[in-house]
């Protein structure tokens, strides 16, 4: 569904690779010509209204079914199932591990109590989700020790960080490592995947800290407990997920935010995610973007390695599938593929 960044002035987003793509593949979605002046394009959102536009997005995707991700400015987006109405598609729920954290310490709860009290909000909250997800990224970045903490641990920071004033922003290292160790628990038990934002993101991530390769002792005791890791984005470490993802069984990713951000450069980036992992490691995604940018990004590599005779027509027809979708269903528990 794509939209300004509201954190940039809307001609420094239109003097972008971002502002080709938008006003090349949205600007048709909305009646207008390919490439209309940014006024213009403009002016036409405003006239259509915020839902007719998204609805015309949502539903020209042609989507199967919505991931959501629900702890990201939940008090200013869509619910899920308005969502899934604007899209008419079904929606599944992704749940962020920090936010529940961050919903329990404003309810209020005792140090000692905060290990199994987190547990308990997580699996309430978790009730039908998909999968869960960490923005470890965004909490200080991937140099953490990968072991779980002890309980002891958890309860001295616990203490720490809930004696601060106000809504507390979760940072304190051993109780992000323990979200994901009670995630990656919980992930096991229900057969989900956990979700990893990785690389390319708002400006509160310093970006040496997210690459991938990083988490690499982590992703190797996760494979112990049978969890699937899915790095998400990754730009421009993509290289680096791809390796993880064929060298490790259980670890895939995607390249879904980088390909609306670098406009007519995405086919590229594309190629560059694909040129390593197997085709059964990579999936789709869009951050609420961009899907043209990926469906014509994925058409025109393909069209070149069949006309290179570097695949068949059906090796691309399999590719297709597997990256838009079959994979997907592998993975997250959205019913049969």
């Amino acid at each position: 569904m794509p939209d300004l960044d509201p954190n940039r002035p809307a001609r420094d987003t239109f003097d972008a690779p971002v502002g080709l793509a938008i006003r090349r593949w949205c600007a048709p979605v909305l009646g207008l010509p390919p490439l209309p002046s940014p006024d213009e394009y403009l002016t036409r959102r405003a006239e259509l209204g915020a839902e007719e536009v998204h609805q015309r997005f949502l539903r020209s995707a042609g989507l199967e079914a919505l991931l959501v991700e629900t702890g990201h400015l939940a008090a200013d987006l869509l619910e899920p199932a308005a969502m899934g109405s604007l899209a008419a598609t079904p929606v599944h729920q992704v749940v962020r591990l920090e936010t529940v954290a961050e919903v329990v310490a404003r309810q209020g709860v005792d140090a000692a109590a905060y290990p199994e009290t987190f547990a308990r909000a997580l699996e309430e909250a978790a009730a039908g989700a998909v999968g869960l997800k960490t923005v470890v990224a965004y909490r200080g970045g991937f140099g953490l020790d990968p072991t779980r903490p002890s309980t002891s641990e958890v309860v001295d920071a616990a203490g720490r960080w809930l004696s601060k004033h106000g809504a507390p922003r979760l940072e304190d290292p051993v109780l992000l490592r323990h979200g994901i160790w009670t995630g990656a628990e919980l992930a096991r038990d229900r057969g989900l995947p956990l979700q990893i934002h990785a690389g390319y993101g708002d400006p509160d991530l310093t970006l040496h800290l997210v690459n991938p390769s990083l988490l690499t002792d982590l992703v190797r005791a996760l494979g112990q407990l049978r969890v699937d890791v899915v790095f998400l984005h990754c730009y421009p470490y993509h290289r680096e997920a791809a390796y993880l993802a064929a060298v490790f069984p259980h670890v895939y990713f995607d390249v879904g935010l980088a390909l609306h951000y670098t406009g007519p450069s995405a086919i590229r980036i594309l190629t560059e995610a694909m040129e390593l992992a197997p085709f059964t490691k990579q999936l789709y995604s869009s951050d609420g973007f961009a899907l043209a940018v990926f469906r014509r990004s994925l058409a025109a590599i393909l069209e070149d390695w069949v006309g290179r005779e570097e695949c068949s027509a059906a090796d691309a027809d399999r590719i297709a599938e597997l990256l838009g979708r079959a994979n997907a269903h592998r993975i997250y528990p959205i019913g049969d593929g």
